[in-house]
């Protein structure tokens, strides 16, 4: 309690022929929340060792964990990303990366999080998948406009919005001239963001560079 941990676990612990006693491996873990109150504690903490996308989330304040499959999401609200992960997995897809923008972010976090998931080579579509309550459709579109621009994406963006300031969002995009896919309804983005990403696969393993077309989304 004095040092905001959240698990303290020796495993495993041994005893020798003469009846000494080693903790041989350690486990802790400190609330990420209390590291205003614990500096000493947390300036202990080794940057190298871990993920260096995870690293620029961390100073992004986003929730960024990499994962191994080729769809990148991002999603605000740890529920909502769970959900989408798994739909994602329903329609035969794999997610990239677990990326909570949550409840407040900007426009500008927002662009960061599309370099951090672009940053990784295996993804080939991302979907954004957000329910505006606080946070407001609006600013999200202008982020993942302005991430579109700057970063020259190639990469398929289908993008599913709802609540507060969608329509103001939807305009957005329609004007933006980027090659970016609105879906309203939550299944069938997942379902496109699947097929995207093996249409992208097939075209990487035979180096053919795609774009997105301007068709209806029906005829992909």
């Amino acid at each position: 309690m004095d040092k905001d941990a959240t698990m303290v676990e020796i495993n495993p612990f041994a005893e020798d022929a003469q009846g000494g006693y080693f903790c041989l491996d350690a486990k802790l873990k400190f609330d990420d929340n209390a590291d205003f109150r614990q500096k000493a504690v947390f300036d202990q903490r080794d940057w190298s060792q871990e993920d260096p996308s995870e690293v620029e989330a961390d100073k992004q304040n986003l929730n960024y964990i990499a994962l191994d499959g080729d769809i990148g999401c991002m999603v605000n609200g740890a529920g909502l990303a769970m959900a989408t992960m798994d739909i994602i997995k329903l329609h035969g897809g794999a997610p990239a990366n677990f990326l909570d923008v949550g409840g407040g972010a900007t426009a500008t976090q927002v662009k960061e999080a599309f370099k951090i998931i672009t940053s990784d080579p295996k993804v080939n579509a991302i979907m954004v998948n957000i329910f505006g309550g606080i946070m407001r459709c609006d600013v999200i579109a202008e982020g993942i406009i302005a991430a579109a621009k700057e970063l020259n994406l190639g990469t398929p963006i289908v993008v599913r919005l709802q609540g507060t300031n969608v329509d103001e969002a939807k305009v957005l995009i329609a004007t933006s001239g980027m090659k970016i896919l609105p879906v309203s309804d939550f299944e069938e983005a997942a379902r496109l963001s699947v097929k995207l990403s093996k249409i992208m696969a097939l075209a990487k393993d035979a180096h053919i560079t795609l774009s997105i077309s301007d068709q209806p989304l029906t005829t992909i």
